[in-house]
């Protein structure tokens, strides 16, 4: 089973900018956003997705992924999908051997910076630039499939809707 082990950490401050190599423009919306399961699709600057995710346990979980066409991704996108659309920036960030996705995002959730790795192992142990901040894995505020139903411009002083 494809399986996807990810930790997710808040952005202390900017200082990840000056190592930033690239970045893409993401676009998102969710057809499926239930305890157990998310069906996302997503348009990059290059690639067209459907994304199958199955419940977290830590900060692993199943993960399936399909090319789609584009065309066919942008209408399930602007007809199908809930509201509001995820959009984002995500910056590559190569530190300590691991490369770091720094998403900043835009609109209702503007203001709202993470960062995420993939390992190996849960227990792998990293090497944390110093501009991460708290880690959030298994903080729900912070999925991008509850992002639509709490954005973060409703979150006081940007502690999320439960805190």
């Amino acid at each position: 089973m494809p399986q996807e082990i990810e930790r997710k950490f808040r952005v202390r401050d900017d200082r990840w900018r000056a190592a930033a190599r690239d970045a893409t423009t993401l676009r998102q919306g969710f057809l499926v956003t239930e305890p157990g399961r998310t069906v996302r699709v997503r348009v990059t600057d290059t690639a067209a997705l459907l994304t199958i995710k199955g419940r977290s346990e830590g900060a692993r979980r199943a993960e399936y992924e399909y090319p789609l066409p584009r065309d066919e991704a942008e209408e399930i996108l602007d007809t199908l999908c809930l509201r509001p659309l995820i959009e984002k920036t995500r910056y590559y960030v190569e530190h300590g051997g691991h490369i770091w996705e720094v998403d900043e995002f835009c609109g209702d959730n503007a203001g709202l910076v993470v960062a995420e790795i993939e390992v190996d192992d849960e227990q792998e142990a990293f090497a944390r630039p110093p501009w991460l901040g708290e880690e959030v894995t298994a903080d729900p505020r912070y999925y991008n499939a509850r992002l639509i139903h709490q954005p973060y411009c409703e979150w006081p002083d940007g502690q999320g809707p439960d805190g």
